[in-house]
């Protein structure tokens, strides 16, 4: 297992583990995993030495949820496990989306704490719509800041968000984690955010760092061959798979930098946890962090 970073006050492994997949093998889509399965992965990844688990109650298909297989699995937690979760987005039994206003956050909050079976929730991210990059969260996160006062939040982060919204929300309260999109070929202003974060001391967060452009859709990563070709070379020459690489390269980018990969099948959950003993030399990363999506 790899070094350690903080989220607040709690000490996490820097592979954790997201849990998007467990109800199915497309995220959001209507391919079932047993439950038997997923319970098996989760107890797995703890076994392995992961302690940092990113969930959200969105995150269901059919009669499986992540929140409650992660109950079911877990409880009671071990005294070291962290789990993550995000609001402002849902979704309704029949998978439709909608987003919450401030003052429905409080009952999203509380649907994550009996889900999950847990007083407090360890760290809530406000999950910001695609469609509100260019606007204020200061709303939303004032409502979470005040579930945080409140005793029902340990720490706030934010996700998908702009340098601009980071700052609007730190004004407001303490924010331990950044979980924005990235990984190889991610865009210049979304590696100075990376950045920032580290000069902080925020722990930045990427998701889709093996999935790339492909997404929820579960549609591959939409890069350019160029860049695959790159990261499968790399991959040949370690004697390593394409998505350890990704993963090691999302490591390296900084000690602040954690990684939340997602999976249901328990070889995968190995292959990526041991991503975080994979070093890559200094010219793999040269040539990686060259590329562009």
């Amino acid at each position: 297992m790899s070094a350690t970073w903080r989220l607040g006050d709690l000490t996490v492994n820097r592979i954790g583990f997201g849990a998007m997949r467990l109800a199915g093998r497309v995220a959001f889509g209507s391919d079932q995993r047993g439950r038997d399965r997923a319970i098996a992965v989760l107890r797995r990844a703890v076994e392995l030495g992961v302690n940092h688990i990113d969930t959200a109650a969105f995150y269901f298909t059919g009669d499986l949820a992540a929140n409650d297989l992660i109950r079911e699995a877990l409880a009671p937690y071990p005294d070291d496990l962290v789990i993550t979760t995000k609001v402002w987005p849902a979704r309704h039994p029949d998978g439709e989306w909608w987003w919450a206003t401030p003052e429905q956050l409080r009952g999203q909050v509380e649907d994550n704490l009996r889900a999950l079976g847990r007083d407090r929730l360890d760290v809530v991210n406000l999950r910001v719509p695609p469609s509100g990059r260019d606007g204020s969260i200061a709303e939303h996160f004032g409502a979470l800041a005040g579930l945080r006062e409140a005793g029902l939040i340990r720490h706030l982060g934010v996700s998908n968000v702009t340098a601009e919204q980071l700052a609007e929300a730190q004004a407001i309260a303490p924010v331990v984690c950044v979980q924005n999109a990235f990984g190889v070929g991610a865009p210049a202003q979304e590696r100075e955010l990376l950045r920032g974060c580290g000069e902080q001391g925020i722990a930045y967060v990427p998701f889709f760092a093996i999935a790339g452009a492909g997404r929820e859709s579960g549609t591959g990563t939409g890069e350019h061959e160029a860049v695959e070709e790159v990261v499968k070379e790399v991959a040949r020459a370690h004697g390593a798979s394409p998505a350890q690489v990704r993963l090691a390269w999302t490591l390296a980018q900084g000690p602040h930098v954690l990684a939340i990969p997602g999976t249901g099948d328990l070889d995968h959950l190995a292959e990526n946890v041991a991503a975080g003993a994979l070093r890559l030399s200094a010219d793999d990363l040269t040539r990686l962090n060259g590329l562009s999506g």
